[in-house]
């Protein structure tokens, strides 16, 4: 079987096979060991991938596509105006994929070879869906999914078998991986990683540009100020940018550098006809200080990834860099000295990660639905009268490996023997009996091949059924690899309770893991019937609100799913999960009452709803709606209480806010992951303040039905909100798990009475005919506001109604997955 490794890179991807003893790099057609991750079409539409299309996309950045890994797992579309086409960054990415494997020769790309793609431990599953996704366009068959510090831990651990404890710092195009990882015996165990999603030499490149090269354009050419937002310089900030990258890569051989194009290469003139050119000289100084704050940044990820291990730098031996702007010598020195741990060059920091992969792919069952590993012990059943059969280590990374005879009947005076197919080399006879050991030497790596006699007592040799032992000397083990993301099912905790977070994996378990879990149908579920039960998926460790995690999807059982009987209320939903270990999941789940089992193979994946579906070209106003909501939170809960964390969740905002006014789509989708992390804060905060958090956020809902529903309430309304307050404040004073489900209760019984004023129902509609930023399809939008209107002039209230519910489920936010909480309908066990 062949076996294929690729790093899919932001801005470089490389691909390699290993054939069991030696990993192969397979070259660009220009011969160089990596490929640009770049699309370039012409306007007669010929398509071009690679080094042609990275040097076109800078001089016709409306014919290119670049840096589309950091979009994955979103709805941001990649625009090629010049030739009118827009692809996703799935699309994209399977161009890269096709051509990586293009390279291969026809014997390598059968349907016997097994793939291995790797994803940022920073990947959430969305994106890794969308990885997946991109795999299967492009025609790669057996493919799965590895994390990219465990390839490089593979790479390191091929070029350099040794004992102790390392760390990993990847810096790749467009992501930050570290990984500390602990070496014994070529086993190899990842004691944690961590990471930043937004931190590689992309954003070198961007600091370059906005505090050198722009700066030095205004003050040498007559142009606007703001040169990025205007559509007619694309040309000139894109070959500006392609120009700073070439010096910065430079910077990595000497001390100076200059940031240089004629006016030939520009071609392009400012306001007043001059002609353009670049001409900026640059230091290793300037540079070291523009990418300082990354760098720290980045440290202090490496910190914290050995501070969630146990471990200070003085139990590290060594970084082994990886990604190519850790060529830059500077920040190598710069990591190492602020970690006070030693440099290490074992590997090419270019390939290594094709390389691990590669590795890391013979290591999978391929065979196996899950592609989950391969098993490490093996055995012969030898047969004969004596009941013979030998186990053995059929995997390891060591240089030998011990065959040990068992045997049901023992006969004095029979022997056995073990002969080296590959070397020659013999035991010679030794006495059989139950337990007799050899310890055989693995010379090579890949398979090593032995064959098996036995001699009975009067010297003739026995036959035998099986005789052959194949044990396989692996690069390197991985013994251990830990989930970077929390995975969980949200239920209910009793019935008609609070929704919470069932989790399958924490963060930092050791993948890959299984598991059952048992739940309970809430509700009754008819075959054929439209309903459906739920099980909702989400990732993330915030507690409270639930919805401030990311929903990943959902399992649905629907009534048409089965043909008869009745899911009755309080039936048995057992649910049975494999976390691979990549971090994707595979779920079923079994229903005994009716004998049946369902999601076997579905995708329950949603990158099309909930935060995945965001167009970021077009999101800053939705991350300003979502800076703004977590700053009134934060507000709310400082005016009740003092908290360290505050401190660091304004900053985070405050600088969330900076980076959501950018036009640069990266730099929007950056604002919305420190938003999260914002929140994560506050999450936080509010479990170690939770009896006065939880009475403000009485308080609040209190306050709103007092002055915005009590006087459209009935008075059986108004008695059930009154007695249920009491209930609620009841569970405050004595710190029960229940108050979260009241709370639900209590809103839900405000919104069903707002719910019957027209008036409610118009400035509903009305805010969602201005949020256009909030639904990712424009034209359903459209649509809808315009039979809302309609519906407002005839005076048609059922149907505006209906309009403004559906409205709801197409909106990306916050509010729209807090009633996704509302369609929960399974309940856990204890």
């Amino acid at each position: 079987m062949n076996y294929v490794g690729i790093d899919l890179g932001t801005t470089n991807s490389a691909i390699c096979t290993y054939d069991g003893e030696s990993v192969r790099l397979y070259k660009s057609p220009e011969q160089h060991d990596v490929t640009p991750s770049a699309i370039f079409i012409d306007k007669r539409g010929n398509k071009y991938v690679g080094f042609r299309a990275y040097n076109n996309a800078a001089r016709s950045p409306g014919n290119a596509a670049t840096l589309f890994k950091r979009m994955m797992g979103t709805s941001t579309p990649i625009e090629l105006p010049a030739v009118g086409l827009t692809m996703t960054p799935e699309e994209c990415s399977a161009e890269i994929l096709r051509t990586l494997f293009g390279y291969l020769p026809d014997d390598c790309r059968t349907k016997d070879t097994g793939t291995v793609i790797t994803v940022p431990a920073a990947f959430n599953q969305m994106q890794k869906d969308a990885t997946m996704s991109a795999a299967e366009s492009a025609g790669i068959g057996k493919v799965a999914l590895m994390q990219e510090p465990v390839a490089a831990v593979m790479s390191v651990m091929r070029t350099r078998n040794t004992d102790g404890v390392f760390l990993i710092y990847d810096l790749g195009g467009g992501t930050l991986d570290i990984a500390v990882a602990e070496s014994i015996s070529g086993r190899v165990s990842l004691l944690a990683h961590g990471g930043i999603a937004m931190c590689g030499g992309r954003d070198f490149d961007r600091a370059l540009f906005a505090s050198v090269v722009q700066p030095w354009l205004l003050e040498q050419f007559d142009l606007p100020t703001e040169i990025t937002t205007f559509e007619r310089h694309l040309k000139l900030r894109r070959l500006s940018e392609w120009a700073a990258e070439r010096a910065k890569i430079e910077l990595s051989q000497r001390e100076d550098a200059v940031i240089s194009l004629s006016e030939s290469e520009l071609g392009i003139q400012d306001h007043s006809g001059a002609e353009i050119y670049l001409d900026i000289p640059i230091g290793r100084g300037l540079f070291d200080k523009l990418i300082e704050e990354k760098v720290r940044d980045s440290v202090e990820a490496a910190r914290q990834t050995l501070a969630s291990a146990g471990l200070s730098p003085h139990d590290v031996e060594r970084i082994v860099f990886i990604g190519g702007p850790t060529q830059y010598k500077p920040l190598r020195d710069k990591v190492a000295f602020e970690l006070g741990i030693a440099a290490s060059t074992d590997v090419n920091p270019m390939t290594a990660v094709a390389e691990g992969a590669a590795i890391f792919a013979e290591t999978i069952d391929w065979g196996a639905r899950g592609r989950g590993r391969k098993g490490a012990r093996g055995s012969v059943q030898s047969g004969s009268t004596l009941g013979l059969s030998f186990s053995y280590i059929a995997r390891t990374p060591d240089t030998k490996a011990r065959v040990v005879a068992k045997l049901d009947h023992e006969v004095p005076g029979t022997e056995f023997q073990i002969d080296s197919l590959d070397t020659g080399w013999s035991s010679g006879r030794i006495a059989l009996h139950n337990g007799a050991a050899i310890d055989l030497q693995l010379p090579k790596a890949g398979e090593n091949t032995f064959k098996v006699f036995v001699f009975a007592p009067n010297g003739g040799p026995m036959r035998l059924s099986e005789d052959r032992i194949v044990i396989v000397r692996t690069a390197a083990s991985v013994d251990a690899i830990p989930a970077s993301h929390s995975i969980a099912v949200a239920a209910k905790e009793k019935l008609g309770g609070a929704v919470g977070l069932v989790y399958l994996v924490r963060a930092g378990e050791h993948l890959p893991k299984k598991g059952k879990v048992t739940f309970r149908a809430e509700e009754s579920l008819r075959a054929g019937s439209p309903g459906s039960l739920i099980f909702q998926l989400w990732e993330g460790d915030i507690r409270e609100p639930v919805t401030d995690n990311r929903p990943i999807g959902a399992l649905h059982i629907r009534g048409n799913d089965f043909v008869d009987g009745v899911i009755e209320a309080g039936a048995e939903l057992i649910c049975e999960y494999e976390i691979q270990d990549s971090g994707r999941i595979v779920l079923e789940v079994t229903v005994p009452s009716i004998g049946a089992s369902f999601g076997d193979g579905r995708n329950f994946y949603s990158r099309t709803g909930g935060r995945g579906a965001i167009d970021f070209t077009k999101a800053a106003r939705f991350v300003e709606d979502q800076i703004e909501e977590t700053l009134t939170r934060l507000a709310e809960m400082a005016s009740k209480v003092d908290d360290p964390r505050f401190d660091q969740v304004r900053g985070k905002l405050e600088d969330a806010e900076t980076k959501s006014r950018s036009s640069d789509s990266e730099t929007v989708k950056e604002a919305l992951d420190i938003v999260q992390d914002a929140r994560r804060l506050l999450s936080q905060a509010r479990e170690d303040h939770l009896k006065d958090i939880r009475q403000l956020e009485l308080d609040n809902i209190v306050a709103f039905f007092n002055e915005y529903v009590r006087q459209h309430a009935r008075a059986s309304e108004v008695s059930s909100f009154d007695n249920l307050t009491r209930t609620a404040q009841r569970t405050i004073d004595n710190n029960s798990r229940d108050f979260e489900g009241h709370l639900d209760d209590l809103r839900s019984k405000s919104f069903t009475v707002l719910w019957r004023q027209d008036g409610f129902v118009v400035d509903r509609f009305r805010w969602f005919a201005e949020a256009s930023h909030l639904f990712p399809d424009s034209q359903e939008h459209a649509k809808l506001v315009r039979a809302g209107r309609e519906a407002m002039s005839a005076g048609d209230m059922p149907r505006l109604r209906q309009i403004v519910v559906r409205l709801d489920t197409l909106r990306v936010g916050s509010s729209g997955e807090a009633d996704m909480m509302a369609g929960v309908n399974i309940v856990r066990t204890r």
